[in-house]
């Protein structure tokens, strides 16, 4: 049976000398890990410059089950900034008296923050 690897994003410290899993969050706020199933999948989402490990499913299950994170996204398509509060002073998305009403793009169904 072949071996599954995933391609994990990770970060490094400023020496080099060590190297953590990068982990994101759902849309709902729970946290999961990703992995992907190339480096240029990796890449054309998080980026050329992401570091990445390899890691098999189990692997990645177990480094990630003692931080209470059980989900693992895999090929995940896209990755979302955090959503903030509006501020008081961001513009309204009401429309003027006789248009049509304006609002904000459908929210995707999955979103990732880089913790």
């Amino acid at each position: 049976m072949a071996r599954v690897v995933w391609h994990v994003p990770v970060t490094t410290s400023g020496t080099g000398s060590t190297t953590a899993l990068r982990l994101f969050r759902l849309r709902d706020g729970r946290r999961c890990a990703v992995g992907f199933s190339s480096p240029e999948a990796l890449a054309a989402l998080l980026g050329p410059g992401q570091a990445r490990t390899e890691l098999a499913e189990p692997a990645l299950r177990e480094l990630t089950a003692p931080l209470g994170i059980d989900t693992l996204v895999l090929d995940p398509r896209m990755v979302a900034p955090s959503v903030s509060t509006p501020s008081a002073s961001a513009p309204s998305l009401t429309a003027p008296p006789g248009t049509a009403p304006v609002g904000p793009a459908p929210a995707p169904t999955v979103q990732f923050q880089h913790r």
